[in-house]
């Protein structure tokens, strides 16, 4: 990021905020930098990096969590309001969606991975083992960003704006049910990018399948 220019110092903060997380640096999920930073980035005053800031929380694309800093949650407006809709969605329901989107994502992955996303979901896949047991938070936004990893990889820009909208009730989701039964599907994840990774689309989309599948069947049917 370089210095703004004095004129207009809010819009032009905001405007390369919103360029941060358009461009994938500052990833959904991911914590941006705090406001002492975000001012030596950009050169301007305390206030300014203030104001910048929440005009994205406004737009949707970011949220402060008290004690924890402000979070990328989106990397659009549009994401913003979808966000906020599937915020008050039914945990089933989202599954049901994710495994449609999940699917098709490591299909498409399989076939269109590259040498930068088969690096990038094999260090993923070893962060999240080798977190699970010694730092569950980490483990957990790490489990997020891997099966984001392999959307990224489909290369398929509306796919992946669609589900970052999805990130945080994703994230609440698999939160909430590793709590409950501390089970960490080690193998499932394994195999899912084993499969992107060997090119096999019909195996990537297998696994995907089942395993969103057999979450979804613990909960009971609805009618």
């Amino acid at each position: 990021m370089q210095p703004v220019r004095r004129t207009s110092l809010i819009a032009q903060v905001t405007e390369q905020l919103r360029a941060e997380i358009r461009s994938g640096r500052w990833p959904v999920g991911s914590r941006i930098p705090t406001e002492p930073e975000l001012t030596e980035l950009t050169g301007t005053g305390r206030n300014t990096v203030r104001e910048a800031v929440q005009a994205l929380v406004h737009a949707g694309m970011v949220e402060r969590r008290q004690g924890s800093g402000t979070y990328v949650i989106s990397t659009s407006t549009l994401g913003g309001a979808l966000t906020e809709y599937f915020a008050e969605s039914q945990q089933r329901d989202i599954l049901e969606l994710r495994q449609a989107l999940d699917t098709t994502a490591a299909s498409l992955a399989a076939r269109r991975r590259d040498d930068i996303d088969i690096a990038n979901l094999e260090r993923l896949l070893e962060e999240r083992r080798s977190k699970w047991d010694s730092d569950f938070e980490a483990a957990i936004e790490i489990d997020v960003q891997l099966h984001r990893a392999i959307v990224v990889a489909s290369h398929n820009a509306v796919y992946l704006e669609f589900y970052d909208s999805l990130l945080p009730v994703i994230e609440a989701g698999i939160r909430s049910r590793s709590e409950k039964a501390g089970e960490a599907y080690h193998t499932e994840h394994t195999e899912l990018v084993r499969a992107v990774i060997d090119g096999d689309s019909e195996r990537a989309a297998r696994v995907a399948n089942c395993f969103l599948g057999s979450l979804i069947a613990e909960f009971p049917d609805a009618r």
